[in-house]
């Protein structure tokens, strides 16, 4: 039960960071997206070598903001010059949350929840013959048995499923957060990195409706059977500072798990978190470092929005 309960964890740690990473046309946003409709003006191709980085800034502060991919494959190479230059002197380096976990208190109650996820039978065996068969073959290319979906609801399959394709395939939300955490900490630079309970969302996977649960496994089962093209191209696009490429990142279950009950006000919780450590950065004359998530920094409602609200400058990759 504990792997399990594991295996879970993890899989949400992996969704919630990417909950909107594929443009949807403005005209017709998905409803259940919170980060469906961009603030155009903020996309921006970057002028600099690299990734491309927004200022947010006061009279006397400023604070550099990079948009990093929600999923990346491991170790992605990318220029560090401007971040390495811009790491001199900064006060702290704020990072998206990527510590999350399920707290003492909460796990018994995480765990009873998990109970009710499990089945005796295999996943597979609640499938179509023709779903059944694409099921098969692609688990059998990521190297897992029957066993390994042994549960009754298809949103957690489909989470499990992601989980493997991307071990399988060398993809990571972690990356370039965790080299630049690491890097950070190599120069001595202070780092604000928030903590949260997954116990309440993982609690919510079983009052997802069938439906949508479904929906989460089918597309996470044709993101598989296409592989992670869609995910380097959108790589190799954000390492060279284009930014309307890297937003075209391939985002499978994440559009549907945005609609496990209490996952909207999470993300906005994370939001307003992250909105509010860049301004809490900006009370101290110098310049600091953040790293949010790329699609939820340009978001409208999302942390640069939030920031223009609040009446601090905010600036493009595009501008000097």
């Amino acid at each position: 039960m504990r792997n399990r309960l594991g295996v879970l964890a993890v899989a949400m740690a992996v969704a919630i960071p990417a909950l909107a990473q594929v443009p949807i046309t403005p005209a017709r946003p998905d409803p259940n997206d919170p980060d469906a409709v961009l603030v155009e003006e903020l996309v921006v191709t970057a002028r600099d070598r690299g990734p491309a980085w927004w200022t947010v800034s006061d009279a006397d502060t400023t604070v550099y903001v990079l948009g990093a991919p929600s999923l990346a494959p491991k170790h992605m190479e990318w220029d560090r010059s401007v971040f390495e230059r811009r790491l001199q002197g900064a006060r702290v380096v704020i990072l998206p949350f990527q510590d999350l976990h399920v707290r003492v208190t909460g796990a018994l109650g995480a765990a009873f929840n998990m109970l009710r996820l499990r089945s005796g039978t295999p996943f597979e065996e609640t499938l179509d013959d023709a779903t059944r068969a694409r099921f098969v073959a692609a688990r059998t290319r990521l190297g897992q048995p029957a066993k390994r979906y042994a549960t009754k609801n298809p949103l957690a399959a489909g989470l499990l499923l992601a989980t493997d394709y991307r071990d399988r395939s060398k993809l990571t939300n972690s990356d370039p957060t965790k080299l630049i955490k690491i890097l950070a900490q190599q120069a001595h630079v202070p780092i604000a990195q928030k903590t949260y309970d997954l116990g309440p969302l993982m609690g919510a996977v079983i009052r997802t409706p069938a439906g949508a649960g479904r929906a989460c496994f089918d597309e996470v089962l044709q993101q598989v059977e296409a592989g992670p093209g869609v995910t380097l191209s959108a790589a190799k696009a954000w390492a060279q500072g284009e930014v309307r490429g890297a937003l075209d990142n391939e985002r499978t279950y994440e559009r549907c798990i945005a609609m496990v009950p209490g996952a909207a006000a999470f993300d906005a919780r994370t939001k307003a978190d992250q909105a509010a450590a860049i301004a809490k950065a900006l009370q101290t004359p110098g310049h600091a470092i953040a790293v949010v998530p790329l699609r939820p920094l340009l978001a409208q409602g999302g942390v640069l929005d939030r920031l223009r609200a609040q009446g601090y400058v905010v600036k493009t990759p595009g501008e000097d």
